[in-house]
């Protein structure tokens, strides 16, 4: 039997491992990285030690993050997501290097049904040659599905990339 806490580490090992390989996989690429959620900041805190040479900004409706964990106020986009990836795009637009996501509830249908909701808003912000990593399964139109790095559990992390 697999437990709440084995499924737990499963993903915590994937998430740092499809990071790391999306933080490597994207470093000749000059465009912003975007983490789609703070929490408590645990990826937030990864990327900003190991991305080099781009602009992290943090989209969230709240920051209730660690202090250690926060980012500069001029790198948070407050707001609801159905707003501020409209926004992000109109400023940005498709410049993005790399995007995560840990939608990380509880509830499968809900994550899903937000996944849906999301995709068509994230995709069009991805460069060329840029990677989205999510916690659950994506629905994207022009985005390849990647191979995990071997130290991802299937299934608990996800790959995408923009060829182009």
């Amino acid at each position: 039997m697999i437990t709440r806490l084995d499924l737990f580490i499963d993903r915590m090992v994937s998430q740092r491992a499809c990071l790391d390989f999306g933080i490597r996989e994207t470093a000749s690429l000059s465009g912003p990285v975007f983490e789609l959620g703070l929490g408590n900041g645990r990826t937030y805190h990864h990327m900003k030690h190991n991305v080099t040479g781009r602009d992290l900004y943090v989209f969230e409706r709240a920051v209730a993050s660690h202090p250690d964990s926060t980012p500069p106020e001029d790198r948070v986009l407050l707001g609801d997501v159905r707003e501020t990836l409209p926004e992000a795009l109109k400023r940005f637009g498709a410049t993005a290097s790399l995007i995560h996501a840990d939608l990380g509830g509880h509830n499968r249908d809900k994550n899903d049904a937000f996944a849906r909701l999301i995709s068509p808003l994230v995709e069009p912000l991805l460069a060329v040659g840029g990677l989205m990593v999510s916690s659950d399964q994506m629905y994207f139109d022009a985005l390849r599905e990647m191979p995990l790095p071997s130290e991802a559990v299937a299934g608990r992390c996800f790959i995408y990339r923009r060829d182009a």
